[in-house]
């Protein structure tokens, strides 16, 4: 079964075929809708091992990196509560009811990786599964998301 993947761009889109632009742009963030910035935050950092870019609770504003890649894509954890816009919570709740992940991360040894996650307290959807490509997995966030973990043969 093939997994539909999902991502919301918040900043630079990215076509990498250097030869189509004279100036080429790269990923820069994307964010990921969250019912509580504050809860997906402490969450992101203290569970799944991201890092601050920024926080600011009082104004909902949750940024996080992976800490193996200082100059990569962050995460904007973009909050649909308080007062934000129905179309984002509808499409949110119908991307968690099919079980389509809305972001993929990867990991070197998914195995241990998600051992290590496990023994924090992180719901799996499924066990890992062997692909044409690798190896996956997908887990709920706690924030009402369907994240895909993957390994690469």
């Amino acid at each position: 079964m093939k997994t539909t993947h999902i991502f919301i761009v918040l900043l630079l889109i990215s076509f990498t075929s250097m030869g189509q632009n004279k100036y080429p742009m790269k990923i820069a963030m994307v964010s990921v809708l969250v019912e509580d910035p504050v809860k997906a935050f402490k969450y992101y950092t203290e569970v799944l091992g991201f890092e601050e870019v920024m926080y600011s609770p009082e104004n909902y504003i949750a940024i996080v990196k992976s800490p193996l890649d200082s100059n990569g894509v962050s995460i904007l954890l973009e909050p649909t509560e308080p007062g934000g816009l129905e179309i984002a919570k509808k499409f949110k709740h119908e991307l968690y009811t099919l079980g389509i992940p809305v972001i993929s991360f990867s990991a070197v040894n998914i195995q241990e990786t998600v051992g290590e996650l496990k023994g924090k307290g992180v719901k799996f959807k499924k066990e890992v599964e062997k692909t044409d490509y690798g190896y996956e997995v997908i887990f709920d966030d706690s924030n009402g998301n369907y994240i895909q973990l993957y390994q690469l043969k």
